[in-house]
């Protein structure tokens, strides 16, 4: 049995229905499917149904194997996952083996059914879009959430037609740009127009073109947010990218960070931390995994030492 305190009854008050008791502490036997008063034992209501699961689950495997709900919806397919699709198993639901006549009338469907989930140009672009969202994803290493994100950006600036006249490639690049913006994970232009096989000018227009034309609102790249990214790559412990985001703070109220790119203000900052924590990585090192140049960092480097007044030892 378990006590409720508040349940939803067919009558208005939630409470004992008898004039003397008034009590609202509700029992419900679920063995019986009752509502039973704790105090005076008036059965209020009856014959109720249990819509919970006729099964009973102990593990969190066992309760996946046994539901019957389909999958969340999913933002990076043209219907969101939500259409029905044929298995490529040649196996009944006994587990035997399927007659090979029954396989090629299964194979045909399962061809119409693919064919019958595209049914307009829109959604022909949508799996033509989403294919190659997942490519450039999968080799920048992109998590879902942000994923999922670009598909909706995606969907709101087809919406408006903008796409019209482009080449989707370009449109699938602005829209993942846009939101590893939004969702602070930290990539350069020239690392997604690299993978893109786009340049980095087009890119550049037609994110700005999207920002505008569906009112998008995308923060700007602060160099904290490459820090923990570039000493992951460089192998520095976290006491370095602390003492880091601690320079580029300071730089920050001393207005030494205005006009500056964020990824050579962020390897400047980790260069500097690197010889204060005794953990240096050259300048060639740094560089590298920032993509900017050596001189980049030596310049803001020292634009670092001069307005900090940080001494180093050699």
């Amino acid at each position: 049995m378990v006590i409720i305190e508040k349940c939803q009854l067919k009558h208005d008050e939630n409470k004992c229905s008898e004039f003397e008791c008034g009590s609202i502490n509700l029992v419900f036997d679920d063995s019986r499917g009752e509502l039973i008063c704790d105090k005076c034992g008036l059965v209020i209501e009856e014959h109720i149904i249990d819509r919970g699961p006729e099964w009973r689950s102990f593990t969190t495997e066992d309760q996946k194997n046994k539901s019957r709900v389909g999958s969340p919806i999913n933002y990076t397919i043209h219907d969101k996952g939500l259409s029905t699709t044929l298995g490529y198993g040649y196996r009944d639901a006994k587990g035997g083996k399927i007659a090979p006549v029954r396989r090629a009338e299964i194979y045909r469907l399962r061809r119409l059914q693919r064919r019958a989930r595209i049914t307009n140009c829109r959604e022909r672009n949508l799996v033509q879009a989403f294919r190659e969202l997942g490519r450039l994803s999968s080799q920048l290493g992109i998590p879902r959430s942000t994923k999922e994100e670009a598909a909706i950006i995606y969907k709101k600036a087809w919406e408006t037609k903008m796409g019209i006249g482009i080449s989707t490639d370009v449109m699938v690049a602005a829209t993942l740009y846009a939101a590893c913006r939004i969702r602070k994970n930290p990539l350069t232009l020239d690392e997604v127009a690299k993978k893109a096989r786009i340049s980095k000018k087009i890119l550049g227009q037609w994110f700005l073109r999207l920002k505008k034309t569906i009112n998008l609102s995308v923060p700007l790249n602060t160099p904290r947010d490459f820090i923990s990214r570039f000493s992951n790559e460089l192998k520095l412990s976290d006491k370095v990218a602390r003492r880091a985001i601690k320079i580029l703070e300071d730089a920050k109220d001393e207005g030494i960070t205005t006009g500056k790119t964020p990824t050579g203000l962020a390897a400047a900052a980790l260069y500097f931390a690197g010889e204060l924590e005794d953990e240096r990585r050259t300048k060639l090192e740094i560089a590298k995994v920032a993509q900017v140049t050596d001189v980049t960092i030596r310049n803001r480097y020292k634009d670092l030492v001069k307005n900090l007044e940080i001494e180093v030892t050699v």
